[in-house]
């Protein structure tokens, strides 16, 4: 039964159902849990939360409660984290999704958001490193925040993940694939429990990783023939550990086992072919692949957003299935987040937006360098898609053919989530 109490109400023992704020302004990076830690105790309170809800069928009651919360729908423990849900739309968008925030708002919340689920992936897999089962619940909880933002925002969402260093790839690029899982989804218009299922088997398809040597993750070089068995196994690795969790989503077991499968048959660790891979391991396989290629890794640079599409459309059909692959590129756009584009004035820009409803040709570009005179001009905006407007996207380039550094800074600011 949930109540709410006031924050100076709250003992050791109780299980906290959620706090009296969004999780990303809290000390804690799941929203419900055990309270058994004095210290946590004291960073709730420290953190003058005004009322906080508890389960005392989960934990200790209090002596003196507020009234009690209205009766909750009758759904299983984790789905009762989870927001309302709502009927998808042909698109994938919820029917009564929340206004959209200005450019701004959405990258700080993105970024914000990100921050905190690297942390909580990390400290996820870590406790799965060192042995202990994994809590299905709180990776629910993740999932639904990030698939809140990809609702509301899901290009800056989803062009931030792509911003990783060499020492948080694996945890960054599995908030990255659950946000691109999530995404697919809804363009598919899936039902709502099948947009969260592909979401929490992007955010835990790497989790057999943790079961390989950080050496042989991170290695600059070549592997060698032992250290690339090591890697090869991290499917089947990750599949015994989420067995291990009990009630875990049958989707995320097949796409843990199954996302390196290719339709030729020339994937891993099964050598399926064709109709034998699941819709959600092939979708699986094309998040997978897209952030792979486009993040920075200790041995390469990653390749520029629309090149990166451009390389995959050539694996449709042996490789990457070619219906779920066009609707991917529907949902990032022919131009995604972060593009270098050279435009028809001679002049660079990089792609900063693509409203909904728009031609996938025709993004909000952020013009920063001439061409002709060589130097960098004062960033200015365009929509391509204005009526009337005669400048158009000629070709995509590469920051270092033009020696430029850092043009994320011009779409992206100063991240803090690098």
């Amino acid at each position: 039964m949930l109540k709410k109490i006031r924050s100076s109400e709250l003992a050791l023992g109780m299980y906290v159902e959620r706090l009296g704020r969004s999780w990303l302004d809290t000390p804690f990076w799941t929203r419900s849990f055990l309270l058994e830690s004095p210290a946590d105790l004291e960073r709730i309170r420290s953190a003058r939360l005004c009322e906080v809800w508890i389960d005392t069928a989960r934990g200790q009651a209090p002596q003196v409660a507020l009234p009690a919360a209205p009766p909750a729908p009758a759904v299983p423990p984790v789905a009762a984290a989870a927001p309302a849900a709502v009927p998808a739309n042909k698109s994938g968008a919820a029917s009564d999704a929340p206004p959209p925030r200005s450019r701004e708002e959405a990258l700080s919340h993105a970024r914000r958001l990100i921050e905190r689920s690297r942390q909580a992936v990390q400290t996820m897999f870590d406790e799965v490193r060192m042995g202990k089962a994994l809590s299905a619940e709180q990776a629910y909880e993740l999932v639904d925040d990030i698939a809140a933002s990809v609702q509301r925002g899901g290009d800056v969402l989803l062009g931030l993940a792509r911003l990783k260093t060499a020492d948080n790839y694996t945890y960054m690029h599995s908030v990255a694939v659950c946000a691109l899982m999530t995404a697919l989804a809804r363009e598919l218009g899936l039902a709502p429990e099948q947009v969260r299922s592909a979401g929490l088997a992007g955010l835990l398809h790497d989790i057999g990783k943790m079961a390989v040597p950080s050496a042989i993750l991170n290695k600059p070089g070549s592997l060698n023939e032992a250290e690339f068995s090591s890697v090869r196994a991290h499917p089947a690795a990750g599949h015994r550990m989420l067995q291990e969790v009990g009630e875990i989503d049958p989707v995320a077991l097949d796409v843990c086992l199954h996302h390196h499968e290719k339709l030729d048959g020339s994937g891993y660790p099964k050598g399926l072919r064709g109709e034998e891979i699941s819709l959600f391991a092939r979708m699986g396989a094309i998040c997978d692949v897209y952030d792979a290629i486009t993040s920075n890794r200790p041995y390469k640079q990653g390749w520029c957003p629309a090149d990166s599409l451009r390389r995959m459309a050539a694996w449709r059909g042996g490789h990457l299935d070619a219906q779920l692959f066009a609707a991917f590129v529907k949902c990032l756009g022919i131009y995604p987040l972060g593009t270098l584009v050279r435009l028809q004035s001679e002049r660079l820009a990089v792609v900063v937006g693509q409203a909904a409803g728009k031609p996938l040709t025709s993004p909000t570009v952020r013009v920063f360098f001439s061409i002709r005179a060589g130097t960098c001009i004062v960033p200015t905006d365009v929509d391509l898609s204005t009526q009337g407007c005669l400048e158009r996207i000629v070709s995509t380039e590469t920051a270092a053919e033009w020696r430029l550094q850092d043009i994320n800074r011009y779409w992206a600011g100063e991240l803090a989530v690098a």
